[in-house]
């Protein structure tokens, strides 16, 4: 058997080649976009991909299910209770797919969405027990599929989580301990509240470190799944529908021009959004007004759908050409396809627009705590996540996660001072520059973020 796994920082996001040693043939599931890694893995290795599988659709990305059908013939498989705008094959619970001596078994496993599958991989048709199971965005290393995403149209949290009930404790759980768990997502990703860093578990370990696989009541469970999730960037919902329909499938080579000044300035003054991917260090120092920090080195791609629109035209301020290339792959997945091109010499074009080039305010705990004692009229907003919360809040602070800034900045008054906050320091870069876009007159994020904060308080105590 050949099994491997393609696994991506930016989404948290895995996906799976497994193949049969004897006949060369090969399933993908969950697949990206950008598939030329699984094309390059089946050449190298002489496999044809004759299936593709998506365990669910997707909110977080747009699958690569139809490039992958483009490119290869291979047919498209969902769980049966899927009903896409395009030719695909209904998997029902218990149906097998014959690769050789490789089998694969699929087993309905509803509940973070309704048609949500699991599929156990067997390197023989007669073994009794799996080699693994690929769990989608069921069964997460430390943590369950939310029940509550909007995505899910006409379905409730409560429909959902009794769903997930079931599927968790009595399919997956039903499972030998010995079977390998691979999921489609890992730590960082807004699919959980808890996702490990590794990469595999058992179900053995499951059952004895995940808290949503120890025995309790659906009410139990139910109440325990849906506390404290992250905020939903926007895009979701607009990713779980682009993954059911026919769509245009994007080119192996897609690319983004660059631009002139001219060119950039003309797509500016029509709406383009500039996106500045360099760090916040960099971004502090000198950038463009008006245009949006998404550090690279950060989630840009989750982050993008949360502050942008799926129809803004975009213009990338990049550290260089092969980076710009990458940030408009990085956005293609979340199916943002709308970037116009990128500035092939982001220090000259700030330099030559001086006039429109500002710094952005970055002040320390205890500048801060400063700010706090002589300011009353200052506003200070928390951009974390519910679940960071328990690790405390700046006394006065507004909890607006990230995700829900855009919709929420009428609770702001951009004329007054605000200072926002997050965790580390990257998101409140994000922030401040969306307020600042947004009219805001004098916004600063804190520099550490609630860590800083946080070390602060205990130097003082």
């Amino acid at each position: 058997m050949i099994f491997t796994q393609h696994y991506i920082d930016c989404l948290s996001q895995a996906s799976y080649l497994i193949a049969d040693e004897g006949t060369r043939q090969a399933v993908v599931v969950d697949p990206r976009r950008d598939i030329q890694d699984y094309l390059d893995e089946a050449s190298q290795q002489g496999l044809s991909i004759v299936g593709v599988i998506n365990t669910h659709f997707h909110a977080d990305f747009v699958s690569g299910h139809l490039e992958l059908a483009e490119a290869t013939g291979a047919w498209i498989g969902f769980g049966r209770r899927a009903q896409t705008d395009f030719p695909s094959r209904p998997l029902a619970d218990g149906e097998r797919i014959s690769l050789g001596e490789v089998t694969l078994q699929i087993i309905e496993t509803p509940g973070h969405t309704p048609e949500s599958i699991s599929v156990l991989v067997y390197k023989h048709p007669s073994d009794q027990v799996a080699y693994g199971v690929l769990t989608g965005d069921t069964l997460f290393i430390g943590d369950v599929g939310r029940p509550d995403l909007l995505a899910s149209i006409g379905w409730t949290a409560e429909d959902l989580g009794k769903q997930l009930y079931q599927s968790v404790q009595h399919k997956l759980m039903a499972l030998d301990d010995a079977v390998r768990v691979f999921p489609a997502h890992g730590a960082g990703s807004a699919c959980g509240k808890n996702l490990s860093t590794e990469k595999q578990s058992t179900i053995g370990q499951q059952r004895l470190v995940n808290y949503a696989c120890q025995p309790m009541s659906e009410r139990d469970f139910i109440d325990l799944v849906t506390i404290d999730q992250p905020a939903a960037p926007a895009y979701f919902v607009y990713n779980a529908t682009i993954n059911r329909q026919e769509h245009e499938v994007r080119a192996l080579d897609a690319a983004v021009p660059a631009l002139d000044d001219a060119g950039a300035e003309a797509a500016l003054a029509a709406g383009a959004v500039l996106v500045d991917t360099r760090e916040p260090e960099e971004f502090s120092a000198g950038h463009r007004q008006g245009s949006i920090n998404l550090g690279r080195e950060g989630r840009l791609a989750e982050t993008a759908g949360m502050v942008l629109s799926p129809q803004d035209q975009i213009v990338l301020l990049s550290p260089d050409g092969p980076a710009a290339q990458d940030d408009a792959m990085r956005l293609a997945r979340i199916g943002f396809d709308r970037a116009v091109g990128y500035l092939p010499d982001p220090e000259r074009y700030l330099l030559e627009h001086a006039e429109s080039t500002q710094r952005a305010s970055r002040i320390t705990a205890r500048e801060l705590a400063d700010r706090l004692e002589a300011d009353r009229d200052l506003q200070l907003v928390d951009l974390r996540n519910p679940g960071e919360l328990h690790d405390g809040i700046i006394r006065g602070a507004r909890s607006i996660p990230l995700a829900q800034l855009p919709g929420r900045l009428s609770e702001l008054d951009l004329g007054r001072p605000i200072v926002v906050y997050c965790a580390g320091g990257w998101r409140s870069s994000v922030g401040a520059s969306v307020l600042r876009r947004a009219g805001g007159v004098d916004v600063s994020d804190l520099l550490g973020g609630f860590s800083a904060w946080s070390l602060l308080q205990l130097q003082k105590a």
